[in-house]
């Protein structure tokens, strides 16, 4: 078999350089017969015979044809291997509430949320992750997988429509967050929440103590801005008919509480980094998860092919030096001319 069985496709540029060879020496014959009578323009042009022509010929158009089998790349004898992933256990929690629907961070904060969390996967390797989704309430979207993939797909369905409970309990993320680790273990495990910090709940600290206890270190990302901005209330195809207006009619306005995060994730070891364009926060925690002890955390077996490209390889190259020898005259034909 070949790993690059595109390549084969190559073979048929051989003819056309056969072709092209027999062209060449067509018209070289044509050009010399303008000299002059055939017999002294073939004493004063040493010019190959049609056998020599003919052997060159064949050691050019061999070359290029094991070349291009180099290229495909020729396996053949199977090796058996047992391939081990080494990493953490990774849960982002990304807060679906209504605030984060605010566009003080262009085009959302949710939409910027995704955006960190897809950036955080595609930096992941051999650690496993998991999405926990939550506003007034939580749940697990994506257990702890090796399939990043996977997380991505759930990831683009995230939103506020998803969780029918208002408002945004981060203890009960948090929780739920916990839960979904391995309770075995008090170590490995990094919990990722992202959200703009408004928490209607008020053990967010205990939980992430809790959290700390169970070996979960918490990393704490906030999505938003100090001076805030209304939360747009949308139609069903998108444009916005109003903003959230609290009991007495007034707009509501919501801000980046960057103090609770931070209190946040102090309690469970972590730090709190807020969200930027140039995305330094994430660089940090992914040198932070890089540093930690790690463990095995999956493994399968591979069946992978002996690369047998140097066979050919040598055959191109034989040819190659072979021809050279017959062109350079290794042993030419001495000959006197007559006086």
């Amino acid at each position: 078999m070949f790993g690059e069985p595109r390549a084969l496709l190559l073979l048929l540029l051989v003819p056309l350089l056969a072709a092209f060879l027999v062209m060449v020496r067509v018209r070289r014959r044509r050009l010399l017969a303008r000299f002059g009578r055939e017999d002294l323009v073939a004493r004063l042009v040493r010019a190959p015979g049609a056998g020599r022509w003919a052997l060159r010929v064949s050691l050019i158009l061999l070359a290029a044809t094991f070349l291009v089998l180099t290229l495909a790349r020729p396996r053949w004898g199977q090796k058996v291997e047992e391939v081990r992933r080494q990493g953490v256990d990774v849960m982002v929690a990304i807060d679906v509430s209504a605030s984060m629907l605010s566009e003080d961070v262009k085009p959302s904060r949710l939409a910027r949320a995704r955006e960190e969390v897809a950036t955080l996967l595609s930096s992941l390797g051999g650690d496993r992750v998991g999405l926990v989704a939550f506003a007034g309430d939580s749940y697990v979207a994506c257990p702890l997988t090796l399939d990043y993939a996977a997380a991505k797909i759930f990831m683009d369905v995230l939103d506020p429509s998803l969780i029918p409970v208002p408002g945004t309990a981060i203890a009960s993320a948090i929780r739920k967050s916990t839960q979904a680790f391995n309770s075995r273990e008090k170590r490995y495990k990094v919990l990722v929440l992202i959200t703009d910090g408004e928490d209607h709940g008020a053990d967010a600290v205990a939980a992430a103590r809790e959290a700390a206890r169970e070996g979960v270190v918490i990393y704490t990302l906030g999505v938003g801005t100090g001076g805030g901005s209304p939360i747009p209330l949308r139609e069903a195809g998108g444009g916005v008919t109003g903003y959230k207006q609290d009991r007495a009619g007034r707009i509501v306005t919501s801000r980046l509480d960057p103090v609770r995060l931070a209190e946040i994730a102090e309690a469970a070891g972590g730090k709190y980094l807020p969200a930027t364009a140039e995305g330094r926060e994430l660089r940090e925690i992914e040198d932070r998860i890089a540093r930690m002890e790690r463990r095995q955390v999956g493994s399968r077996l591979t069946i992978t092919y002996e690369e047998r490209y140097q066979l050919p390889l040598s055959v191109a190259l034989i040819a190659l030096l072979l021809d050279a020898g017959v062109g350079s005259r290794l042993f030419p034909r001495r000959e006197k001319l007559p006086t």
